[in-house]
């Protein structure tokens, strides 16, 4: 591991965030890398800096002690903390930029609810990897999908998807979701013989986007998963169900560019069924 940027992870205090800081220290202390524990006091409706501003900062400056105390006894870290001013989403973004990654809870209070709002803005537009982590049991939870769609994003995330499975010993599910037309609900539109020739150039698709895999790790399981009969976000969901980690990128072949968070990155997002990474093309090397 080249880079020593800390994982930072922001937090609230809610249980979500509390969830998120636990899973971003024992991520730290297996990579050997500093952890910054982060909260934003939100300034935007500050007009002037009135005297109970100060009482605000003094809030967050408790609020991230006992967020860095939960963890004594817990994970053999000792955090680093920082208190920052600004929209909760724009802050936390622009301070990624020093970072290996950025994790957050999955949304609560001023973090956006269910993650609609502030805590989607850090994942679409932080500049590293973003890890989104709810208050799931991981207990007995195994294994890591990754969703494809030819895209370079996809590979990007596969080669992320596998250097973690490999790492702790898991097995790899690539799931690859295809919008092939039914050949009864559109008869006359679409020979099934067609249909059928889609699915075969799309599973070639898949084999093309794990083909190296084999050899850059030989002990790794990977499970080819093709879905023509649920939609993206469906098909990663119901895979990562009893998953430990599920990566996706941060757009898709079909997302405009000018999006920074393609659909399916976003709606997995918004129906998390475990600790979920957002991978970047425009990541800076040696993140992780």
């Amino acid at each position: 591991m080249t880079s020593q940027k800390p994982i930072a992870v922001g937090t609230n205090d809610s249980a979500q965030s509390q969830a998120a800081v636990l899973w971003a220290a024992r991520r730290a202390h297996r990579f050997g890398l500093p952890l910054v524990i982060v909260h934003v006091v939100d300034d935007r409706w500050v007009a002037e800096p009135y005297p109970w501003f100060g009482t605000l900062q003094q809030v967050g400056e408790e609020l991230l002690k006992t967020a860095a105390g939960r963890l004594e006894g817990t994970v053999p870290v000792t955090p680093d903390t920082e208190l920052l001013t600004g929209s909760v989403g724009g802050a936390l973004a622009k301070y990624s930029k020093r970072t290996s990654m950025m994790v957050i809870g999955s949304g609560s209070g001023h973090l956006g609810g269910a993650l609609a709002d502030r805590a989607l803005q850090v994942a679409t537009a932080a500049k590293v990897p973003v890890a989104v982590v709810g208050t799931h049991d991981l207990e007995g939870r195994s294994g890591v999908v990754v969703g494809v769609d030819g895209s370079a994003e996809a590979t990007q995330a596969v080669a992320f998807a596998a250097a973690e499975a490999d790492r702790d010993g898991d097995e790899l599910t690539v799931v690859y979701a295809v919008n092939v037309p039914d050949p009864i609900v559109d008869a006359g539109l679409v020979p099934g013989a067609l249909a059928d020739l889609m699915v075969d150039e799309e599973r070639i698709v898949l084999s093309e986007t794990v083909a190296g895999l084999k050899e850059d790790y030989p002990d790794l399981t990977v499970h080819q998963r093709l879905e023509s009969d649920k939609g993206a976000v469906d098909a990663l969901v119901d895979a990562a169900a009893g998953a430990r980690l599920l990566v996706v990128g941060s757009r898709g072949r079909g997302a405009f560019k000018r999006l920074l968070l393609g659909s399916t990155a976003h709606g997995v997002l918004k129906h998390l069924p475990c600790p979920t990474i957002i991978t970047r093309t425009d990541a800076a090397h040696g993140t992780i």
